[in-house]
This record gives structure tokens, sequence and C-alpha cells, in this order.
């Protein structure tokens, strides 16, 4: 009961995360006081668990399909949700502690829009392949 609720939960944040980011252009229009949805503050903290919760869990089932050896498909799969995570989670880190505290990195508001499409992109890809695969109890 509690994987179902665990791999739920990894489903809603990427449902939710993909509809805002795919909805945001019709009821926000950002300025350069505020360039991004005030939604997105509310967000953020739940793709921040996402992301850890995924690469720790991602990781488990990747360090178990491992062990058994040989070259299968299960193995990649474990893999690139692994590495997917890692490479989401430097960007989203990257991207949120510069909103958190500006000036934390060199990048200016451009490339911080194009990592965060990036990022909103990847992460309900990573976070609801996972919580489908938690929730039917196939790996995770």
């Amino acid at each position: 009961m509690a994987r179902q609720v665990i791999g739920a939960l990894f489903m809603v944040i990427a449902a939710v995360v993909a509809i805002h980011a795919i909805l945001e252009p019709l009821f926000f229009a950002p300025s350069a006081a505020q360039p991004y949805s005030p939604l997105w503050d509310i967000i953020n903290p739940f793709m921040a668990l996402a992301v850890v919760a995924g690469a720790v869990m991602s990781f488990l089932r990747k360090r178990a399909v491992d062990e058994e050896g040989g070259v299968t498909w299960d193995r990649l799969a474990a893999s690139v949700l692994f590495y997917g995570f890692v490479f989401v989670g430097i960007l989203f880190f990257w991207n949120w502690f510069n909103i958190l505290g500006p000036g934390l990195n060199a990048a200016n508001t451009d490339a911080s829009a194009v990592v965060w499409i990036a990022i909103d992109a990847t992460l309900p890809i990573l976070a609801g392949s996972l919580g489908m695969r938690i929730f039917k109890g196939t790996g995770g």
C-alpha cells in the first residue's frame, strides 16, 4: 500500500509540473519584475523532493539490476532513469538555488529560462515513469 502511495505521488508531481508548464503561458504574462508564475514557488519544493527521492530510488533499482549482470532492457531502463534523475537534479538545483538567492550563478535570465524548459519537460517523464513502476510494484 505504501508503495502505491509513493508511486501515485510521483505521478501527481509529474502531472502537475507538465500541466502547469504547458498551461502557464495561457494565464501568466511574464515581466522583468516577475519572470515566472508564482505557482512555481509552490511546485518547486515538490519537484526538489521528486528529484532527490527519484535519484535515490532509481539508484537502488539500478544497483539491484546491475548485480544480476548481463545486458538487459531492464538494466538499460534502470540506468537511463537513474542518470536522467541525476542530470535533471543538477540542472534543477543549479537553477532553483539561483531563484532562492539571486546571483548565485553566472547565467543570465535567458539561459536560466531555457534550463527551466528542459527541466519542466524532462522531470515529468522521469517522475511519471518511476511512479508507474513503483505503483505497479515492478521496480523503484
